[in-house]
């Protein structure tokens, strides 16, 4: 189905991004929209990060709304979320772990978690997602579905180093490990704003798993044991250096916590 071509102005100039509109019914009917090829199909899950930054060529979209896959459930310490729960959802499940409902809750003023969802949340990968880097030490895997009912898994981490895992694909569901015990640490201008970077720690019976944010192109896996050793950007917010030392503390912060919990 087409609608009305959308203009946004992008440096100064008017380009034509959405040329179509689709709202897909199934899987199998996004899956082969996704594959047409010219003009480039283009996924829009909860529509945040399509509308936060419009596409600078044309594009068609591919409305996910109606094609389902919103649920949450448990067996055993695996929970199985659909990709298209919102992060409201995920807030208040009272399957998910308590530390991801937090982090749920830090992705965004609640109507933000009203509209998008995990799926794009994980797609988008943004560098300050404390709720990715919640995932990373979840030991999340991504259930991936491709044309031709080709079905695959891919870890979180697989999947935020090689984004081309994602080029004809949609993501289905996220699984992850519920156990543990966890604990998040953070520095931010001020309470309520973005994290410049966080530090998310899950002790098991194996060990802890530690990601930080704010310090790569993604939230990142780290040896516990070298927060510092990070080659952070720097902004307006910090330089690389203050970064590398929040790096290295915050994880520090993390480690005690998890070291006092029984």
């Amino acid at each position: 189905m087409l609608g009305p071509t959308v203009a946004v102005e992008h440096r100064g100039r008017i380009m034509q991004t959405v040329v179509g509109y689709h709202r897909p019914e199934s899987l199998e009917e996004a899956l082969s929209l996704l594959g047409r090829g010219s003009p480039e199909s283009v996924i829009l899950a909860g529509g945040t990060s399509l509308n936060a930054s419009p596409p600078d060529r044309n594009v068609e979209v591919v409305d996910l709304q109606a094609i389902g896959y919103n649920q949450i459930a448990a067996e055993g310490s695996l929970v199985e979320i659909g990709s298209m729960a919102r992060l409201a959802d995920l807030a208040t499940h009272e399957a998910i772990p308590e530390l991801l409902r937090e982090l749920a809750r830090r992705e965004g003023p609640n109507t933000l978690r009203n509209a998008a969802t995990v799926g794009g949340t994980i797609a988008t990968g943004h560098p300050e997602s404390e709720l990715v880097a919640g995932f990373l030490v979840y030991e999340a895997r991504v259930n991936l579905a491709a044309a031709g009912g080709v079905m695959s898994t891919s870890t979180l981490e697989e999947l935020l180093a090689d984004r081309e895992l994602l080029q004809g694909t949609i993501i289905v569901s996220i699984v992850i490990e519920s156990g543990g015990q966890a604990a998040a640490a953070r520095t931010g201008r001020t309470p309520s704003d973005t994290s410049i970077v966080a530090a998310v720690g899950r002790r098991t019976g194996s060990g802890i798993r530690m990601a930080l944010t704010g310090v790569a192109a993604t939230p990142i896996l780290i040896d516990p044991g070298a927060g510092g050793d990070v080659e952070p950007p720097g902004d307006f917010r910090g330089s690389p250096a203050y970064r590398r030392h929040l790096a290295a503390t915050l994880t520090a912060r993390v480690i005690q916590e998890l070291g006092d919990r029984p």
